[in-house]
């Protein structure tokens, strides 16, 4: 790994900053979440047309910049150093790579470049409140987090030619602002189910939820005889639904084969945003701890700053060394993803969501009776610490999994 920056990975970070530093403080951040929308559509639009944002990661056939999780991750650290409220994470680190993966080659020329230029927002709506599971990054998620046919999750079927689809999902991230959905369920039954991707454009009812942070809207969608339209090449769908009906051997293994492709691409979403994540939480833990710094030398007792005292230096030098050691873990996690190698995003997100935690607690802490206050801004960073670990860990569970799939403590060949 190349620890050093090219001049282009600089430029954005340099360039996001100083746009982020005008139009996204404190009192922006707050204003912007309590739009409708849920962030500042000027802002959104500043971020798409001057920096290309959206496209940074999607390939330029498709009207994107080329680049890779890499500078998507750097990016995302500026954005946390701002707690900016932005489709970012629903539209272009969950859902556009699955679009990519899975759909055909219509569908993708003609949402991509759609996303790219930042004219279409969208959002995956996985069912349930199981998001982190859904995505591989706390358990395997080869199970039954979509319903597996049971009651519950979201179930697709076909009639007339026509799919729809029934069910709820309750953790979709900016879905209430979102142009499409995107949506796992379950179709075939519970003897021969697999999991498909559809497209939903209108039809699903959609209520905003009070989340812990923010910053991170949350909304649940349900879905009642909803019309949608399947991610993917139709006709392959329409063959394996008539081997199912004849009760042919073809059937089943189509539906493993789905089931399979759909746990993959989700694995392989998951450990992206992973890194992804993890920068961005790095970007936040980074940005309170340099407040925390101004702070306590400000603030006098008795007669002198309180940065100045023994104690509270030492509490400063380990949270300096706890997000560094972030920092670190989330850069090579963003390398490691844009080179192919998989399973590392999920303990690089774990040490950020901790370092994240920790200095933001601290911050609170000695900043006083001014960080409890609501004017401040210390308990939004200590939200989005929070609501992250609710959303995509705990941090223990993460680092539990890893350690599972590593085989750590299986008693067998350690994999590296």
């Amino acid at each position: 790994m190349d620890a050093t920056f090219t001049a282009e990975q600089d430029e954005i970070r340099r360039t996001l900053r100083e746009l982020l530093l005008k139009r996204c403080g404190p009192e922006e951040v707050r204003a912007a979440v309590r739009t409708t929308d849920g962030h500042d559509p000027g802002l959104w639009e500043s971020l798409a047309q001057q920096l290309g944002l959206p496209g940074l990661a999607l390939p330029e056939a498709y009207g994107g910049v080329g680049c890779s999780v890499t500078e998507l991750a750097l990016a995302a650290e500026e954005l946390g150093r701002a707690l900016a409220p932005s489709p970012l994470l629903a539209t272009v680190v969950l859902s556009a790579p699955v679009v990519l993966a899975l759909g055909s080659e219509s569908q993708r020329a003609a949402l991509l470049p759609r996303i790219a230029s930042g004219e279409l927002t969208a959002a995956l709506a996985v069912s349930g409140a199981a998001l982190t599971t859904a995505l591989g990054l706390t358990g395997d998620n080869r199970g039954d987090w979509a319903g597996g046919g049971r009651a519950g999750g979201v179930q697709a079927r076909r009639a007339d030619g026509v799919w729809r689809l029934y069910g709820q999902a309750d953790q979709v991230l900016d879905g209430h602002s979102a142009d499409l959905l995107i949506v796992p369920a379950h179709t075939g039954g519970f003897a021969r189910s697999r999991t498909l991707f559809f497209l939903v454009r209108e039809g699903a009812t959609r209520v905003r939820q009070t989340s812990l942070d923010e910053t991170r809207s949350q909304c649940r969608v349900q879905l009642r005889d909803v019309e949608a339209e399947l991610l993917g090449d139709d006709g392959e769908s329409s063959s394996e639904v008539r081997g199912d009906a004849d009760g042919s051997d073809a059937g089943e293994r189509a539906s493993a084969r789905g089931s399979a492709d759909a746990a993959a691409v989700l694995s392989a979403v998951g450990d992206s945003a992973a890194a992804v994540l993890a920068a961005e939480a790095v970007g936040a833990a980074d940005r309170v701890l340099e407040r925390t710094v101004e702070y306590v030398r400000q603030r006098e007792q008795f007669g002198r700053p309180i940065g100045s005292f023994q104690a509270v230096k030492h509490r400063l030098a380990d949270l300096y060394v706890g997000v560094q050691a972030a920092r670190s873990a989330a850069y090579y996690a963003a390398w490691a993803t844009a080179e192919g190698q998989e399973r590392v995003g999920g303990l690089a997100l774990a040490q950020a969501l901790e370092a994240l935690r920790v200095t933001a607690s601290e911050a609170v802490q000695l900043h006083g009776g001014i960080g409890f206050t609501w004017e401040h801004e210390a308990h939004l960073y200590f939200k989005r610490a929070a609501g992250d670990e609710l959303l995509f860990g705990p941090a223990h569970r993460l680092r539990a999994y890893a350690a599972e799939e590593a085989r750590l403590f299986g008693g067998g060949e350690v994999a590296v």
